[in-house]
């Protein structure tokens, strides 16, 4: 059974940093390209950044861009979200999903299979 799970939210100052993991079971991340999604509070949720399943494309939110790295360990099994600079604005539910894809990723939320439960990140000013 396919299942992911998000770890590494928590409560950080504004100009802090974090750094999301995205754990896979029940499968091997190697054939999918992975997203990060989040959704603040009476928001809809919005795509931050995937990464293909190799690792060599990512696309990344303009919001967050600059600020936020996606990377991938396929012998891990895991994918990461390192966020800087942290912003007030930062603050939602974090979620990794996956998409069997072969190349490239395209930051489109119906396109994800298989959701993690969320992560929270909460960003103080």
């Amino acid at each position: 059974q396919l299942r992911l799970v998000e770890s590494g939210g928590g409560l950080v100052q504004s100009g802090g940093s974090l750094r999301l993991s995205c754990a896979a079971s029940g499968f091997t991340l190697d054939t999918y390209a992975i997203g990060w999604f989040r959704q603040a509070p009476g928001k809809e949720r919005e795509g931050v950044s995937c990464i293909s399943s190799g690792g060599t494309t990512t696309n990344t939110a303009d919001s967050v861009k600059g600020r936020f790295t996606i990377s991938r360990d396929n012998v891990k099994n895991t994918v990461y979200l390192k966020m800087n600079s942290l912003k007030a604005e930062d603050t939602a539910i974090y979620y990794c999903a996956a998409q069997r894809r072969s190349r490239g990723c395209v930051l489109t939320e119906a396109d994800f299979d298989s959701w993690g439960q969320g992560t929270q990140v909460l960003v103080s000013s």
